[in-house]
Order: structure tokens, then sequence, then C-alpha cells
């Protein structure tokens, strides 16, 4: 069991700016690998900001020329902001560094943080963060009037939902009974220490969703707690149910360096 410390930034009128808290992150990066603090999770909430990682394509940024923050995290672009609980463990793992393994133990601490609150969410193959699984296919309901069977997306590599009006808009996934990602993750390693982490969305307007390419992922949508819920749920209430189970899973994580094969002779 290693100590782990949570450091909450700033939250509603004390939200952090998101320059700043990377600014925050790097030190305490530098601070850990220097081994002067212990293993960190900052937890905040960040006013509106669209962050994009490497991986991020230029179709993908809004349209209108919103400005973005590139970032040195893995994963593509995505949205920050009122209501949504962001976490960034900077945590030093054994090399040579299982980042899999490091989202996995993320991902799992969210599950049992939405479970708590009687939401049953999961992994999809393929697909990092956490997840509320929609209807099959032939159950859900037909698009702009066409069925399924006519549904452009599906024909269509760059077919784009910003351009096709709200009902194939992300926010709306949920009545669509799509498929819906209602935390994102990405992170970085460097040096064998974590940074970046994840966006929980407790009540956010996820309409911010709508400008962009979420995740790059154009066939399903985002959601928050509030919508699955169908009740108002603040941050308040969801930030000590995320930081007991952050820290039963990353506490008691039993830390391994990445299997690496080696060649035979």
């Amino acid at each position: 069991m290693s100590e782990l410390r949570f450091v909450r930034m700033g939250f509603g009128a004390d939200a952090v700016e998101y320059r700043a808290a990377w600014d925050e992150q790097r030190r305490v990066h530098a601070a850990r690998f220097a081994d002067e603090v212990p293993d960190t999770v900052l937890l905040l909430e960040h006013p509106p900001v669209y962050t994009a990682g490497r991986r991020t394509a230029d179709s993908e940024r809004p349209l209108d020329g919103t400005p973005v923050i590139d970032v040195d995290r893995g994963g593509k672009i995505t949205w920050h902001g009122p209501g949504q609980l962001v976490g960034y463990p900077i945590q030093k793992l054994p090399r040579p560094v299982d980042v899999v393994a490091h989202v996995r133990r993320l991902e799992d601490a969210l599950i049992r943080t939405c479970a708590e609150f009687g939401l049953e969410t999961t992994r999809v193959e393929g697909r990092s963060g956490v997840w509320v699984l929609g209807d099959p296919v032939e159950q859900r309901p037909a698009l702009g009037g066409l069925s399924l069977d006519f549904d452009p997306r599906l024909h269509d590599e760059e077919f784009d939902p910003r351009l096709n009006g709200p009902e194939y808009a992300p926010s709306n996934a949920g009545q669509r009974r799509e498929d819906r990602k209602i935390a994102a993750i990405g992170i970085r390693v460097a040096k064998g220490v974590t940074m970046h982490g994840f966006a929980l969305n407790v009540n956010p307007d996820n309409a911010w969703f709508d400008r962009i390419i979420p995740c790059g992922i154009r066939d399903a949508g985002v959601t928050s707690l509030a919508n699955e819920l169908g009740r108002d749920v603040t941050l308040d209430e969801v930030l000590p149910v995320a930081e007991r189970h952050l820290r039963d899973v990353l506490e008691n994580a039993e830390l391994r360096p990445r299997a690496v094969e080696r060649a035979s002779a």
C-alpha cells in the first residue's frame, strides 16, 4: 500500500483555469519524480475550455474557430467546465510503465463512484473512459424519421454530427438510447510518473460537447450523472465519494511493471 495525497484545488467560484492547473501538475510531477512528495491527486473544476490531446485531427475541432488548448496528454479533443469533476493523479509507477493498467484503475474507481449513486456504467472495448451502454441497435428509435438502416454514420466515415442537426448531437445520445460516455480519461507518463487524468460529468451543460467531435468518436455521445439519474447531482455530493474510491483503488493496487516480451534468439 502506498500513501496517496489529495489536493482539492478549487471548485465553483474558485474553479481553476486550465493553464494554471497544468502548471501545477508539472510542478507536482517534478516533485514526485524527485520523491519530494507522495503520490498526489489534484481534484478541481475548470472554467469552460476545450483541450486537444496529441491525436486530435483538425476535423474534430470547433468549426467556428473557438480556441482550443493543445496539450501533451494522449487521446483527442474534449471539453472541461462547470459541473465536471476533474482529477489529475500524479503517481510514480514501476518501469516499464503499464499505461493500460493505470487507465483501468481510474476507470474502476469511477465505475464504483457511479455505482454508489445507483448508476451502472462499464468499459467499452477499444474505447477508454467510462460508459453508459445504450440499447441494442435494433431497439433504438429512428433518427430524423429514417430507419437505422439509413443512418448516415454507418456508411460515411466523414459524417459530421455538428452539421446535421440536434438529432445527431453528442449531448442527445441518451434520447437516442446510444452508448454515451460519462467519464473521459487521457493521461501522459513522463519519467515513470503520470500526469493528466479523468473528467467525470456530474451535472455539466453537455451542449458544450456538440461543438466538437468528443474524443474523436462520431457514433456515440456524452452524458452525466444528473442526466442519467433524472435529478440534480452536485459536485459536493460526488467529490467525497470519488475521492474515497480513488483512494481505495490507487492505494491498494499492486503496481507491477509492464510485461515485456523478449524476442527469441
